[in-house]
């Protein structure tokens, strides 16, 4: 077995059009995040914690931010590029567990749409949490969102 942790955070947007995305799931009225992709830090915070948990890098080794053809790519293709490295070394995902650190949106009437979407996409059981920076720093003065992620693997045998 293996244990793996992840962490993103991404400032938000100034772009008015741009959708904020946590976890697969499309949060309405609040800005969306600035990134080279979709900027959902849940899921890349859940892709690092899966890809260091079987010693397979870093999100950035496998979807670098200055390559111009992963503009704008969706998360779920990170998500499931990992996993597919993840079965090709042996390894399967018993748990993931998320926590998101955010001021605003308040996420708790998205939180089983959370946990359905990635419950689903990862084939094992996903926890999310919430919480807030009782408005110290940055996150607290509501500049952008992080999470952080942590994994169980176990090798298939």
């Amino acid at each position: 077995m293996r244990v793996g942790q992840g962490f993103d955070i991404h400032r938000f947007s100034s772009d008015p059009t741009r959708e904020l995305r946590l976890g697969l799931v499309t949060i309405p009225d609040t800005p969306g995040l600035d990134g080279h992709s979709d900027a959902d830090v849940v899921v890349h915070a859940i892709v690092d914690a899966l890809l260091g948990a079987a010693g397979l890098g870093d999100i950035g080794e496998h979807f670098s931010d200055t390559d111009p053809a992963l503009r704008g790519i969706d998360s779920r293709v990170m998500l499931q590029h990992a996993l597919s490295l993840l079965g090709d070394a042996g390894w399967r995902v018993l748990n993931v567990d998320v926590t998101v650190v955010a001021e605003t949106p308040r996420l708790a009437p998205f939180r089983a749409a959370l946990v359905q979407s990635l419950t689903s996409a990862v084939g094992a059981p996903v926890s999310v949490k919430a919480t807030t920076m009782e408005g110290l720093g940055s996150l607290g003065n509501r500049e952008g969102i992080a999470s952080l992620a942590v994994c169980l693997l176990e090798e298939e045998v």
